[in-house]
């Protein structure tokens, strides 16, 4: 495997209104994110510092002539809280020192609400060509306890709005073994979304793990602690989530967007013909990738990869230098993996999306007994010399992804699997 230049970028605003007591992004709230006290503006100047730096350091490393991406991403956080001037500036320095690629993909993330939306037709003008919402349901009650601030009609309002601003690419993100949700209300979700008629959806289980237990928090760590509030919401949930209604729920999924014309192209995504996540495919397919901003994680595509500390302080002190020093890299940490957990790691991003993986792994002395076992439990099936998940092994992916890791037994975690559908 060799270091490629990355195909995309991923810029991670770490702002929102209000913390959602599921969220495992790094976020920050109140007067850090808004007010006269708001951190926004030294983070937006430390972010374009981090983009020529790390720009410089690609440019070292594989020459000024590299590719020009093919995708960006504005996650978070919301990054839809940021002014369509700040947008359109930082996408031109993005431009200016990576190059975007003509018709890449251009994502913003933003919450449905009035408070939240932001500039839609600002954010169009500037170069956002793909609007990703969170939605997570269509049921008020659910939306309350996930915390969420919006409502079912605030999510109309911004499809409308999003049309009405020119946006031609709209996803809607959703969840489900919400605890309380019922198959009732998950159909009636599903069906709702349908009915706004996006490009894209997006459907994940809701995860809720421990970062500080997985010792994610540190002073190099790409997680915050947890508050107190949200620890306790999270094992209150826990106890209220069900495996067997989350398997019926994301079977109904499945079923209802296949009906709607809509192709399940990776186990959590479905999408209209052609509007598939070019920047989500890029981490699927194991394409390099850079990334910027508290948290964020890259990619160089083959061995290694590297992540932002999350903690927002030590990213601007790094960066906006305050005593006449030199700027420097934010804090973080990076990892060498080792050929056979990247041969490995390749092999289960390629089975979580439909296109699977070729049947001659078959033959790889490491891949081998997780494929065969798989096959045999009828989890995989081979066709077209491709191998890919069954219908039954959507529901039960883990299960094989964690027989193709290396010294991993069954029942253990998977770094991995839980990553990719975060």
């Amino acid at each position: 495997m060799q270091a490629r230049s990355p195909v995309a970028l991923y810029v991670h605003v770490p702002f929102c209104l209000s913390l959602c007591p599921y969220c495992d992004f790094v976020v920050y709230t109140g007067r850090d994110a808004h007010g006269p006290a708001s951190m926004v503006d030294a983070f937006v100047r430390a972010l374009l510092v981090e983009l020529d730096l790390r720009a410089d350091a690609l440019e070292e490393r594989f020459g000024a002539a590299r590719a020009a991406l093919t995708s960006v991403y504005l996650g978070g956080g919301t990054p839809s809280l940021l002014p369509a001037a700040v947008i359109r500036g930082l996408l031109e320095r993005v431009d200016r020192r990576f190059g975007i690629a003509p018709g890449a993909e251009v994502t913003m993330e933003s919450n449905p609400g009035a408070g939240d939306r932001g500039d839609l037709a600002g954010f169009r003008a500037a170069g956002v060509n793909r609007l990703s919402l969170g939605v997570q349901s269509l049921d008020p009650s659910e939306l309350k306890r996930l915390g969420r601030r919006h409502g079912p009609d605030d999510v109309a309002d911004a499809m409308a709005a999003a049309r009405a601003a020119g946006f031609e690419d709209v996803s809607l993100d959703l969840l489900y073994d919400i605890p309380g949700q019922t198959v009732g209300s998950w159909e009636a979700t599903i069906e709702g979304a349908i009915g706004l008629v996006p490009d894209h959806i997006s459907a994940y289980a809701l995860t809720l793990d421990d970062p500080e237990a997985e010792s994610l928090t540190g002073p190099t760590g790409d997680h915050l602690p947890l508050r107190s509030g949200a620890r306790a919401w999270r094992g209150r949930a826990r106890r209220e989530q069900d495996e067997d209604m989350a398997a019926e729920l994301y079977a109904l999924a499945m079923a209802r967007l296949a009906a709607a014309g809509y192709v399940g192209y990776e186990l959590s995504n479905w999408a209209r013909p052609g509007r598939e996540c070019r920047h989500n495919l890029a981490y699927w397919q194991r394409e390099p990738y850079e990334a910027v901003g508290p948290g964020a994680h890259a990619s160089d595509g083959a061995l290694e990869r590297r992540w932002n500390a999350a903690r927002l302080e030590g990213y601007l002190a790094a960066l906006l230098a305050r005593d006449g020093s030199q700027a420097e890299l934010p804090p973080g940490g990076r990892e060498t993996l080792d050929g056979a957990t990247a041969r490995a790691e390749g092999v289960i991003l390629g089975l979580r999306m439909t296109s699977g993986v070729d049947e001659a792994l078959i033959s790889d002395p490491l891949l081998a007994p997780g494929l065969a076992w798989g096959l045999q439990a009828r989890l995989l099936e081979c066709g077209s010399a491709r191998i890919r998940l069954s219908e039954s092994g959507r529901l039960l992916s883990n299960e094989i992804f964690l027989r193709l890791l290396p010294d991993a037994a069954p029942g253990t975690s998977s770094p991995v699997a839980t990553e990719a559908a975060a």
